[in-house]
Formats: structure tokens, sequence, C-alpha cells
């Protein structure tokens, strides 16, 4: 594995794990991307005031970092796939990517149901096989923060059958992803400021 070559600061402050070599993948031929990926992640903090804002579209936790990789050039990136066999063409749908910039995928699950994992593992195996993306990123929350959710007041509303780590890598780990090499980070409580 080479999670080494993630500074040892983002390392502390993040859960990550990596199938087929992603982080070597992504330091070697998209170094930008790379670049990208570890500034606006040693960057963000989660803050009380995301947690116990209602909910209602997308979360503030996924508006921040979404507008982070926006600004540097990402983009949501929708992709019209098919496959024709004998000259007959048929859908190949794939869902709309978060954040994308130079054939690397970016999803953020913060606080959807589990099955957004099937779709993303999905997703990123079928643009890989296609030759549209080359690794795929999973931020998402680790289980760690549920003690803060009950303390908030919102664990309700981060419950089990909801996007979090132990959710996640089964999925990985039974092949969801396919041949596509992922690299996941967790959100943990070392991020979390109290005070705003």
């Amino acid at each position: 594995m080479t999670l080494e070559l993630i500074p040892e600061h983002l390392r502390k402050l993040y859960e990550v794990h990596e199938w087929k070599h992603a982080c070597a993948i992504l330091k070697n031929d998209f170094l930008s991307e790379w670049n990208d990926i570890l500034e606006v992640l040693a960057a963000f903090r989660l803050h009380k005031t995301d947690i116990k804002t209602p909910g209602g579209g997308k979360s503030p936790i996924s508006n921040k970092l979404d507008g982070e990789f926006l600004r540097r050039g990402w983009i949501e990136k929708a992709f019209d796939t098919k496959v024709v066999v004998d000259k007959k063409a048929r859908e190949n749908p794939a869902h709309k990517i978060d954040c994308y910039k130079n054939q690397i995928a970016l999803e953020i699950e913060w606080n959807n149901k589990d099955p957004f994992y099937d779709r993303d593992l999905n997703n990123f195996r079928i643009l890989f096989e296609l030759r549209a993306i080359s690794v795929g990123v999973i931020v998402t929350r680790c289980d760690a923060l549920q003690g803060i959710f009950d303390r908030l007041g919102k664990g309700d509303s981060y419950g089990n059958s909801t996007t979090h780590m132990s959710k996640l890598l089964p999925r990985i780990e039974g092949g969801g992803g396919g041949g596509c090499p992922i690299v996941v980070f967790g959100i943990t409580d070392k991020l979390y400021l109290d005070g705003k």
C-alpha cells in the first residue's frame, strides 16, 4: 500500500484506506489533482454549526468541500455512456460525479442513505472500465463521530443506515468498485471544532 504518500498530519486527521495503489497513481500521474485533494482536506474543519444546521438538500459539509474543489477547477460531471453490441446501442447510465477533474472522480458522502455507496462504487467501476476515470475518491465520515452527533442532539439524523465508514469498507472489500483504484478519506473527530 502507498498510504505513506499521504502527509502524516493528514493521516492523523482522517481515517484513510486505499485499494489498487490509488495514492501512487494520484501522486505520480495526477500530481495537480493529488495536491488539490490534499490541500482541500488539510484546510477542512468540521464545525458544530455545520452539524446542527437542519437537513434538506446538500449539507453544509458537502457544500463546503464541493465549493473548495470547484474553486480549483473541478466540475460536477455527468457522463453519457452506452454499450454497443452488434450495432445496437444500449444505454449504460452512469451517475453524475460530485467533483471531477482530469480523470479523477471524487464523491462526498456525508449523510446520505448507505445505498449511495453502491451507486458510487458501481459508477467508479463502469467509468474505470470505459477509461473515463483513472481513480475514484470518496470523502465520508467515520463512525467515531456518532458520539459528537449524540451530544449535539443530532444522533437520530445520523443513523446506522446512513453513509459512514463501516458501511463503505465492506462494499469496497467485496469488489463493489471492480478494478478501479480507490482511496477513501474518513472525517474523524480530530477535525471537529466545538466552538463554531
